[in-house]
Parts: structure tokens; C-alpha cells; sequence
């Protein structure tokens, strides 16, 4: 096993945090980076963090039975709601791009203009081909650090620290891998769900519990705090599901890496495993297929 240092250019400056989606778990996420920014400040950092969010979607009245939005708000857009309601209450001046990532759309850490500026990426999208256009967008020759996926089913999902193999991140024996690298289906179009939840609020419910979302940001963001606070970490990711009561690390271990990808390469696409009565339970460097949904 293996320990993972922080890229020091994140402890010179202002760190910039690009999240993609503010759904479920996005909202959660956005929430909770105020208190990492301030914990960097009190703790020194020149900067804290400066945040863009960036999503297309309006709010609908589904949304406001699990996710922070209120009725009046109900025909707005997600992101600028979030990001206005915590730049009155902090102080703060996030940024607001109200669209869809598009394909084609570079993510760099030193790009302006029409192109997008981070050091850290988060992903909390719900589709296979949101996540393969996130893949992209931060590969060749970006300097993104890290992508910070999050992911979840009803009762489980997987939060996961990675370093996109791009200009910034070369090839190397240690580097940690993204989620797309541990479990390309994730990242596979093909195989996305198009059956999206109704407008019926019970319906969502039991599709996605109230919790889950939450439960997921809160790691993944102590993930991250743990990295700037220690300057270190010995996981870059976990497992958690809810119906068991199940919580795996994911250790920085390039041979658990290994037997990752050798077993998701051998395991049947997702579909047919529901066929088959998988019971979807979160083991360390394996789950049942990453799942996806925020």
C-alpha cells in the first residue's frame, strides 16, 4: 500500500474546484466546500478554494423532495439558485456556468475565455456519457490534478480520488487511477439507462433515498479535507452501501488496481447482473459495477 502526497502547486494558491452537476449529490458537495474553504484559511492556505458550478438543469418539483431547492424556486435554474444562496450567506464570489458540459469543452487549470479553469474536477453526473465527456475534457494535454467522481445507485455508490493521465499527471506506477481507468463500463454510453424517474416524488424516493446523496458528499469532501489538512492520504476513494451497512476503503495499491480492472474486465455488463440477482454489496477494489446515478 502505498501513500498519495498532495501536488504542492494546491498549497501555494488559490485552488480552483470545477463541479460538474448539482443534482442530489452535487448540491450536497457545493454545500459543503464552504467549510472546506474556511478550514483552509484558518489553517494558513494563501487562498482556499474558488468554485465554479456548473449545470443546465431547472429546478423541478420532484427536486424539492430530496435536494435543497424550495417550491418558489421551482423553474430555475439548479446552479445559479446554489451558488447565489451561498455567496449571500458566506461572503463568498463563486461562479455559475448555467448549461450542460458539452462535448468538445476543455478543462484546464491555466485556460480563460470559453474554456474552463480547475485544478480539481467533481463529478456528480448521472449518465455514463456525462462522465465520458468529463473524461475528455480533462485528458491530453490539460493540466487538471485530480477528478473527484461520485456516484450512487438507491442504496450504494462509490466516491473515488483520481489523477487524469493528461500534461499534468504523466504515467507513472503510483498515480492514482480515475474511476473510468478501474471501471470503463462507467464510462461507456452504450450502456446507459434511459429510464429516467417519473414526476411522481414516491417514485424518485425509492429510486434514491434521501440519505444516500449526502452520505457520499460528506466522504468524499473528508477526503479531500484529509488531503489538504495532512498534506496526505493512504485511500483514494470508498464503497459505502446502506442496505448493509457496508463501508470499503479503496487503498492506493497499484496491485489492487490491477485486480480491479482483471475483475471488472471478466464481470457481465450491469444489466445482465441484475438478471442474475446481484445483491450490488461494496467489497474493497470491487463492486458489483460502479454505480452511477446522483
Amino acid at each position: 500500500m502505498e501513500i498519495h502526497r498532495i501536488h504542492p502547486e494546491l498549497l501555494e494558491r488559490q485552488v480552483r474546484v470545477l463541479v460538474v452537476g448539482c443534482g442530489g449529490t452535487g448540491s450536497a458537495v457545493v454545500a459543503g466546500l464552504p467549510y472546506l474553504h474556511q478550514s483552509l484559511i484558518a489553517h494558513g492556505h494563501p487562498g482556499g478554494l474558488h468554485v465554479t458550478v456548473i449545470d443546465g438543469d431547472t429546478i423541478s418539483p420532484t427536486n424539492c423532495v430530496r435536494q435543497p431547492f424550495a417550491r418558489s424556486e421551482i423553474g430555475l435554474n439548479k446552479a445559479i439558485v446554489l451558488v447565489n444562496r451561498l455567496n449571500l450567506f458566506w461572503g463568498l464570489k463563486w461562479e455559475v456556468v448555467p448549461a450542460h458540459l458539452r462535448q468538445g469543452t476543455f478543462i484546464s487549470s491555466g485556460y480563460s475565455g470559453d474554456d474552463l479553469r480547475a485544478q480539481i474536477v467533481v463529478g456528480c453526473v448521472d449518465t455514463r456519457a456525462a462522465r465520458a465527456t468529463i473524461a475528455t475534457s480533462i485528458s491530453g494535454f490539460s493540466s487538471v490534478g485530480y477528478l473527484l467522481d461520485i456516484g450512487n445507485s438507491a442504496s450504494s455508490g462509490q466516491f473515488v480520488l483520481g489523477e487524469p493521465q493528461n500534461a499534468r499527471n504523466k504515467r507513472s506506477r503510483t498515480r492514482l487511477r480515475t474511476v473510468a481507468e478501474l471501471f470503463p463500463e462507467i464510462v461507456d454510453p452504450a450502456l446507459d439507462d434511459d429510464n429516467e424517474p417519473s414526476c411522481s416524488a414516491i417514485e424518485a424516493l425509492e429510486r434514491q433515498p434521501c440519505f444516500v446523496n449526502a452520505l457520499l458528499a460528506q466522504h468524499a469532501l473528508a477526503l479531500l479535507a484529509q488531503l489538504f489538512r495532512y498534506g496526505e492520504i493512504i485511500y483514494h476513494g470508498g464503497f459505502i452501501n446502506l442496505a448493509s451497512g457496508v463501508t470499503s476503503p479503496l487503498r492506493i495499491d497499484p496491485e489492487c488496481w490491477k485486480r480491479t480492472r482483471r475483475l471488472n474486465n471478466r464481470t457481465p455488463p450491469r444489466k445482465q447482473r441484475q438478471e442474475n440477482g446481484s445483491n450490488g454489496r461494496a467489497d474493497e477494489g470491487r463492486i458489483n459495477g460502479p454505480d452511477r446515478r446522483t
